[in-house]
Parts: C-alpha cells; sequence; structure tokens
C-alpha cells in the first residue's frame, strides 16, 4: 500500500503545495473577534476537505469558542486499531506586520521554505496528515487504520473549550493511541522523537500603592513604590544561578537519570547564541542549558508594566505594577501546588506600604513523558529514520501541549509526538516558515509509521 501512496504525494505535490497554501491564507487568529468569520472560514475548509476524502460523521462541532472539527474513518475493521489525530488549525497574530518580508496570509516560497502564518504552527503540519490520508483512499480506497480526527481553533489561547469537550463525549474520541504533529526536530532533516513535554501553569502579580499617581518629589521617600515593591518581590523569586528560591518548589521534582542525561548530551543541540542573539547561556546550576531546557522547571517573568511609558520623563511614583510569570513544570510536579507555593511566598517577602495580590492562571497542566521503547514510539522512530535517511534521536521539550496531558488523564492511551517543524520555523513570530523539505519526508514518514502500525 505505502507505494501507491507514495508516489500519488509525488505526482500530486505541487497541488497540494498549492492547497496548504489556500489553508494558509485564511487568517484563523483565534486571539482577536475580528477574526471570528476566517475562523469558520477555517474550520468549513477542513470539514470539505475529510469530506472529500471519504471521512464519515464530518462535523463541525460548536462550543462556547471556537468550533472543533471531528471526523471518522471506520472502514480498516475491528481488528485494526483506531487512532485519534489531533492538530489545531487557528494561528498567532501576526504583529509586528512591519517584521514580516512577504504577506502573512498570502505564502510565499523562498529558497525552500513556504513562509506564511501557520506553515509550521500547526496548519502545514495538519495538512500533512490530511494528504496522506487523501493519497490511501485515492490509491487505495481504504486507510490502513480506523482514524478519528479531532481539530481545534482554540490551542494557541489555551484550548479553553477541548477539555470539556473530550471528557463529555469521551466515546466519541476514545481511541487506542494518539498522534499529534504540532512539535519539532531538534536541527532541520534530524529525525526527532520527543518522548517528554513539560507542564505549565502561571500567576500574575499586582502590587498596589496611592490610589492615584504621584509627584515623586512630594511624596518620595514617604510612599513606597510600588514597581520598587515588585522588584523586591520578584527578585526573591530566582537567583542568579537560575535556582528558583521558593520554598518546596523543587520537592516534587523526578530527578534525571544518568541515562537521561546521557542521552540528552548525544542529541545534536541547537546553537542557541546564534538563534537568538544572546552573548552565551545560562542555565541552572549544576545543569546543561540543553537539560535545563528539556528537563528542569523554569521560572520565568513574561512582561511587567506599570508607571510612565512615554517619552521623556514623568516624575511620578506609580500607584501599581503588574508581573505576569510562567513556569514550566516536569514530572512530578502539580500545577495547582506550585502556584499554592508561588502565592505563599509572595505574601511572605511583600514589603510594608502596598498591597500585593496573585491572580492564577486558570489554564495550566502537568507534565507528559512516555517510555522511549514503548513499541509505538519505536516504529515511529523507523518511520523517521526510513524517511529521512539518519538515526533518529529522543529528546524531551520545554514546551507544553496541555492537550496531550489531558487525553493521557481522560483516555489513559499512549501518544506518539510526530513533529516535523525546525529550529528555523520561527513559530509565533513575524516570518514564520516551514521547510519543503520537511513536508515531503514528513508525509513519507506518516505512511511508513500507518504501515508499521498496522502491521501488528
Amino acid at each position: 500500500m505505502s507505494e501507491k501512496a507514495l508516489a500519488y504525494l509525488q505526482e500530486h505535490r505541487e497541488r497540494l503545495v498549492s492547497k496548504l497554501s489556500d489553508f494558509l491564507s485564511i487568517p484563523s487568529v483565534s486571539t482577536d473577534s475580528a477574526y471570528k468569520e476566517d475562523i469558520h472560514n477555517a474550520a468549513d475548509f477542513l470539514v470539505t476537505y475529510l469530506k472529500d476524502i471519504q471521512f464519515e460523521n464530518v462535523e463541525k462541532q460548536d462550543t462556547a469558542g471556537h468550533p472543533i472539527v471531528y471526523a471518522e474513518y471506520n472502514g480498516a475493521g475491528l481488528e485494526a486499531p483506531t487512532v485519534l489525530f489531533y492538530g489545531h488549525y487557528d494561528v498567532q497574530p501576526v504583529d509586528p506586520i512591519d517584521q514580516w518580508d512577504s504577506d502573512p496570509f498570502k505564502p510565499e516560497i523562498r529558497d525552500g521554505r513556504l513562509y506564511a502564518r501557520g506553515s509550521s504552527d500547526d496548519k502545514g503540519q495538519v495538512f500533512m496528515h490530511l494528504a496522506v490520508f487523501e493519497a490511501y483512499m485515492k490509491t487505495e480506497g481504504k486507510l490502513p487504520l480506523n482514524i478519528k480526527v479531532c481539530i481545534e481553533g482554540e490551542e494557541e489561547i489555551g484550548s479553553e473549550n477541548l477539555y470539556e469537550r473530550l471528557q463529555s463525549k469521551k466515546e466519541q474520541f476514545q481511541a487506542d493511541f494518539a498522534v499529534i504533529s504540532d512539535s519539532g526536530m531538534v536541527a532541520k532533516n534530524q529525525p526527532t522523537i520527543l518522548y517528554g513535554l513539560k507542564g505549565f501553569t502561571g500567576i500574575e502579580i499586582t502590587v498596589t500603592g496611592p490610589d492615584h499617581d504621584l509627584h515623586s518629589g512630594m511624596y518620595g521617600g514617604a510612599v513606597r513604590n510600588p514597581i520598587m515593591a515588585l522588584n523586591h518581590i520578584l527578585a526573591s523569586m530566582k537567583n542568579i544561578d537560575e535556582v528558583i528560591t521558593v520554598d518546596g518548589f523543587y520537592d516534587d521534582v523526578e530527578p534525571l537519570t544518568k541515562e537521561e542525561r546521557k542521552r540528552m548530551a548525544d542529541v545534536p543541540s541547537e546553537d542557541y547564541v546564534t538563534s537568538t542573539g544572546i552573548p552565551e547561556t545560562v542555565s541552572e546550576k549544576g545543569y546543561t542549558a540543553q537539560e535545563h531546557t528539556m528537563a528542569r522547571p523554569t521560572f520565568e517573568i513574561n512582561g511587567m508594566y506599570g508607571g510612565y511609558q512615554g517619552e521623556g520623563t514623568k516624575t511620578i511614583i506609580p500607584s501599581s505594577a503588574t508581573a505576569k510569570i510562567t513556569c514550566r513544570l516536569v514530572p512530578g510536579q502539580d500545577p495547582e501546588k506550585i502556584q499554592a507555593l508561588l502565592e505563599k511566598h509572595v505574601q511572605k517577602v511583600a514589603p510594608k506600604g502596598v498591597t500585593v495580590k496573585v491572580k492564577k492562571e486558570k489554564l495550566s497542566a502537568k507534565a507528559y513523558k512516555v517510555e522511549p521503547n514503548h513499541p509505538l514510539i519505536t516504529k515511529a522512530a523507523e518511520s523517521y529514520t526510513k524517511a529521512f535517511g539518519k538515526e533518529t534521536v529522543f529528546i524531551r521539550m520545554g514546551g507544553s501541549i496541555p492537550v496531550v496531558e489531558w487525553i493521557e488523564a481522560i483516555y489513559d492511551i499512549p501518544i506518539v509526538l510526530l513533529g516535523f517543524g525546525t529550529p528555523d520555523d520561527r513559530l509565533h513570530s513575524p516570518n514564520e516558515s516551514f521547510p519543503l523539505d520537511s513536508f515531503d519526508k514528513g508525509m513519507e514518514t506518516l505512511v511508513y509509521y500507518w504501515e508499521k502500525v498496522r502491521e501488528n
């Protein structure tokens, strides 16, 4: 079966890239209500494509927010396993627009890359799966496995309504295992198995002083400055060695084994200095940057605001200041417990003369990890290697995909993360792109993988 499907993908490659470009042209930005119609247009594109491929029970399921696209294929027979394929069709905003070299919603191919918002995250990778399904249906009239499709429109805003849907329609989404392509490889053309993801949680700290901005000359020395107070709090939460100093933060962290540290050391590492423009890397004392990124928890200030932001000087003591903080978590850590520890620390160190409030992030997730030698993972590694012509490496990722932990918790099934992005894709940034080489070899990998799973 695989030879026919591969030949179809090669023969129709130009048309498939053009169809993907049509999908990418829809500005399905989930964060902005101005794009509500475009969100529905993107969902309709998927519904039409799935019907064309001859999936059954194709639905655009309404939620309290953006719709979920659902579909089934049950033609492989009762003896064949059922896989739940998850992806998302929503994309990040394009700001700052002036930093794009081409229109983010007019896809353009340059130097072997397809430039457009969503080309890598996640429309391009979603489309690859659908194109492979098309290839099988057009050449064999059937798919190797039974498939359930779940493509949502709210991943970029925290999948606000997906968890409820997965729980309330548990039987509809039930499968033997899940496959997600919303991640990447450690380097271009370096096949990579992602066997772990970090969890996620966060808080927002707001420090309030006077009930209005004050003249700094008249009140300086009598009134606590909220920005200074906020900085005292933040400085007490992580030291210069990148060690988090919140009591109890590390208590439940699953330690790194010698085997895992060796596996991480053997993986080709991103050149952070080159890719990010920093002078040098920093990491938690006792761990390499690779180890910290993949498998140690983090504490990051994502934004701070308060006081005067305009040109020149305005001599005030601002009335308030706010900081947004997120933590990436590792196996063993519970998001709610971490939030409680952070809040306890903030209140403990809060200076006198100000009021401090902590707002907890509602959308949190635990870390996820699967054994690298699981049969479904082994088959994925073999498929990657066959398609890319390189030995597959195994890594844990510093990012979080909450739906992974949700699927594991609700359905108790293995999850295979088949990602084809590269470090140069510029996710969430201007000039997002996806290598067409990954597009081709990624679809080849998927064909090999479905065949290997079917053989069992």
